[in-house]
């Protein structure tokens, strides 16, 4: 009976641990690929399991166009040193990130650089917002303009 339990046990451990491991795929990346692109940010979720930004960036015609960077959750960013404070909607940032494979405006963000408004308060340094974590699900809708 001890026997039976402790190998219920194990495959419990064992099934629990799977689906974590499995969501931190990069898969939907590009990520032999840097790309920088620079935008107002328009909304930060702090979400668990990954935060995201919204970033409107102006495209070869000058349109502004919607993209959703995907980051470590929030526990991995303040481990960081990423704070809450350090982006904000209306902020001007330049990112360091990967691509979605799909060609849609997603991407694994990896750093952050400030480079107007409030960022003073981060003294303008770039900032790793993959934290070692990564992505890989499905961005969460942004907010109705």
């Amino acid at each position: 009976m001890l026997v039976r339990s402790l190998s219920l046990a194990a495959m419990c451990a064992v099934f629990s641990v799977l689906p974590a491991w499995a969501h931190h795929s990069h898969g939907n990346y590009d990520v032999t690929k840097w790309t920088t692109m620079e935008g107002t940010v328009t909304e930060v979720h702090w979400l668990v399991p990954h935060s995201w930004i919204y970033l409107e960036v102006k495209d070869e015609k000058g349109q502004p166009t919607a993209w959703a960077l995907e980051a470590t959750g929030p526990g991995g960013l303040q481990r960081v040193g990423v704070k809450r404070e350090d982006v904000r909607p209306g902020d001007t940032i330049k990112v360091r990130c990967h691509l979605l494979r799909d060609g849609s405006n997603g991407a694994l963000l990896g750093f952050v650089t400030p480079t107007h408004g409030d960022l003073a308060r981060g003294q303008g340094v770039e900032k790793d917002w993959d934290g070692g974590g990564g992505a890989g699900g499905p961005a969460p809708a942004p907010a109705p303009r």
